[in-house]
């Protein structure tokens, strides 16, 4: 197991015990196949050793910009623009970055 699955192991053991949160599952190698859920909708998972999260636009590129990460790209070659893909070099942590996104698409849910 690399350093970023353990990681991604501890995050997933922290959050499984919110409310509506899922764990990792399924098979194949499709968009969302490593990601943590709250009510069926993905808000973080790995990708190519990164924590990729679902935050608000204006976040994200506020994160790009201060050199965190970079908006993920899904091999489709248009970066998605609610999708921030931390950098392994950033200082932020996985904690902070997954729950905020937990609240970001629990919130949506919510809403609509």
């Amino acid at each position: 197991m690399t350093p970023a699955e353990e990681r991604f192991d501890d995050l997933v053991t922290e959050l499984l015990g919110l409310p509506a949160v899922t764990p990792p599952g399924g098979s194949g190698s499709g968009f969302g196949r490593t990601a943590l859920r709250v009510h069926g909708r993905i808000f973080a998972m790995l990708v190519r050793g990164r924590l990729v999260v679902k935050l608000p636009k204006e976040r994200v590129d506020a994160l790009v910009d201060a050199g965190e990460g970079d908006n993920f790209d899904a091999n489709k070659g248009t970066p998605m623009k609610e999708w921030f893909s931390l950098s392994p070099a950033s200082p932020l942590t996985w904690s902070s970055l997954a729950r905020e996104a937990l609240a970001f698409v629990g919130v949506q849910q919510k809403g609509g």
